[in-house]
């Protein structure tokens, strides 16, 4: 039988009333869960498994409900990141680049309404890729061992130090720290104790709610009471909603970019929509940043991580349905679903359980649509947000960063944390050194370590294993490449002068 006619099978059971309904629930509720920092889709999915098993639903009701809240919250992840600074995933940390000063120049609607749109398109062409390329991308996944995934996060990391739209050795300072950052805790071979200060609470390592929270939202705090005093309530403009077609064609194809290598990204296990975002945002600026303005409010800045975000999400979803490998922490979750649900994922899924895959493939379409549907008339409801006098705003993104830690680990201490990353991010702000990049080392410095450890495990010590193949040292070449870009460009500017 061929994949159009599977396809057709699988809008059968999407269409049942009850799927519909999940379907709808699913979105909405994993909407709302990416508005809050600290929630995530994780645990909204890990409350509602015990019930699921309780009630006993079929298979694919139980998989449409649970993915829906997983790619229903890649948007509302954007939605605090826009209008308040406050990343709630590390996926959603790219997006504030361009998305929060977008909002600080009263463009809060056209950035929703774009966040809205791109997540739309991303999450409907990679559909496509998943019908299409499942198989041939599930393979081509497998050919990534160690060696070629510490070359792909080198890449990551020089993308985004030399498209960061600032000073390229403040970028590569901001990398840095990320790593460091990374290494507190416990070495994972030996479980010797690193940069922990004898702080036994920190022997877990730094928790990414807890950093990204205090530089983000806590130092725009901090900005926010210098620009303006503590008793000023300055109205901030929300200026229109929604998109005028010149508005969408200037971003139309960053959709699309960021669409194909959103998918491509989170089709590699452990990559994801973090390393999709960068790498999206990274090439988007190097094609279209011809004004200068990526970093300082321009719409292609949202479309394009936005669309990766979402296409990576259902990119995951292809070792996770034919390889039985997850490719994030949510996908791990969704995996001991499936096996609580008695479906063994693999490949053959798709022979044994046809209703799941199939039934899921075309849920997303229907899903997808429903999110656009919810949206965008949302995004007035949303921008009113910014209509509240500053004097309440800024208690109040200091009180929502203060419950999001508070509500991860239960922990004074990690308050004590956030505020001090809170001031050492209002110090990197004021000195030009940007926090994207640190962000990015302290979520892949782990990976990227394990990986390492792992590569010069097979290769005996000897370092030449990170270039024993071709597909590495591709990668690595095309690093090389994108290091050398802000050097060239730093030697024309100085023989144009």
């Amino acid at each position: 039988m061929s994949s159009f006619s599977l396809l057709l099978e699988g809008f059968a059971v999407a269409l049942r009333p009850l799927n519909l309904a999940f379907a709808l629930g699913g979105v909405g509720v994993g909407t709302v869960v990416g508005m809050l920092p600290g929630i995530g889709p994780i645990n909204a999915i890990a409350i509602l498994l015990p019930v699921i098993f309780a009630v006993g639903l079929p298979a694919e009701s139980a998989l449409i409900l649970l993915a829906g809240i997983y790619y229903g919250s890649q948007y509302g992840n954007s939605i605090s990141t826009i209008l308040l600074n406050v990343p709630g995933t590390t996926s959603s940390v790219v997006t504030a680049i361009d998305g929060y000063p977008l909002t600080q120049q009263g463009k809060a609607g056209p950035a929703l309404a774009t966040a809205a749109i791109a997540s739309f398109v991303g999450g409907t062409l990679s559909i496509f890729g998943l019908v299409l390329l499942a198989p041939l991308l599930a393979s081509w996944a497998l050919r990534f061992g160690p060696a070629e995934y510490v070359a792909l996060m080198a890449l990551a990391f020089a993308a985004l130090s030399s498209f960061s739209g600032g000073s390229f050795p403040k970028a590569l300072v901001a990398t840095g720290v990320g790593l460091l950052l990374a290494s507190v805790g416990l070495d994972p071979n030996s479980s010797v104790a690193r940069f922990t200060f004898g702080e036994l609470r920190l022997l877990d390592g730094l928790d990414f709610v807890v950093v990204t929270i205090g530089l983000f939202a806590i130092s725009e705090v901090f900005l926010l009471l210098e620009r303006t005093g503590a008793g000023e309530a300055a109205a901030t403009r929300v200026g229109r909603v929604g998109l005028t077609m010149k508005e969408l064609a200037f971003s139309g194809w960053s959709m699309l970019r960021g669409s194909v290598i959103g998918f491509l990204m989170g089709v590699l296990p452990g990559a994801g929509g973090t390393v999709s975002t960068f790498v999206a945002y990274g090439a988007e600026q190097r094609i279209s940043d011809r004004e200068g303005t990526f970093g300082k409010g321009d719409l292609r800045g949202v479309a394009a991580p936005e669309a990766a975000n979402n296409a990576a999400a259902t990119g995951a979803l292809i070792p996770l349905l034919t390889l039985g490998v997850p490719g994030s922490a949510t996908t791990a979750v969704l995996l001991g679903a499936l096996m609580g649900l008695n479906v063994t994922p693999g490949p053959l899924l798709l022979e044994r359980n046809p209703e799941v895959f199939w039934g899921l493939v075309a849920s997303m379409y229907i899903g997808n649509l429903f999110l656009l549907a919810l949206n965008l008339p949302l995004v007035r409801v949303f921008v009113r947000v910014l209509s509240v006098p500053r004097w309440i705003l800024v208690p109040g993104i200091a009180a929502l960063g203060c419950v999001a830690v508070y509500a991860v680990n239960g922990s004074v201490f990690d308050l004590f944390l956030m505020v001090g990353f809170g001031v050492a991010g209002y110090g990197f702000r004021k000195v030009g050194i940007p926090l994207a990049p640190v962000i990015l080392g302290l979520v892949l410095g782990p990976l990227m370590e394990k990986n390492l450890r792992r590569a010069l495990a097979l290769g005996g010590g000897d370092w030449s294993v990170l270039v024993s193949s071709p597909l590495a040292v591709g990668i690595w070449g095309v690093t090389l490449a994108v290091l050398a870009l802000p050097l060239v460009g730093a030697m024309r500017a100085r023989r144009q002068g």
